[in-house]
């Protein structure tokens, strides 16, 4: 079993103990990305459709130091601040999957780190 931790400056360093993702059998696993700008730390400005192209950014960046990308994920989870955000998140989260998305569930959540909008992790094929 060969099992490799990624870190790039291209998202959000850890706010826990946690790596970004996690290499392990020829899969990714992506941890969940918040709309937080890599550059500053601050979370981005803006609606929901907004701050989900942040996260898939983040999670495009992450996916890239892994040696992976947004075309070879398998299965995401979107956690929701508000589900009444649905639509939002699912207009910007169709931009990056426009041909064969991946499995996905949808969950609203009580609450998200730094009281975030919208989290995204994913698992991917190296």
């Amino acid at each position: 079993m060969s099992r490799k931790t990624v870190s790039t400056p291209g998202a959000p360093q850890a706010i826990g103990p946690y790596s970004q993702a996690v290499v392990m059998d020829g899969w990714v696993f992506a941890s969940g990305q918040i709309p937080l700008d890599p550059a500053t730390g601050q979370m981005v400005a803006g609606d929901v459709g907004v701050q989900t192209r942040r996260v898939l950014e983040n999670l495009k960046a992450v996916l890239a130091a892994a040696g992976s990308g947004l075309d070879r994920v398998a299965k995401t989870t979107v956690y929701l601040k508000d589900m009444n955000d649905f639509a939002s998140m699912n207009s910007a989260y169709a931009d990056y999957f426009p041909k064969d998305p991946p499995a996905r569930a949808t969950i609203q959540a009580a609450r998200l780190p730094k009281d975030a909008t919208v989290e995204i992790d994913v698992i991917a094929k190296a």
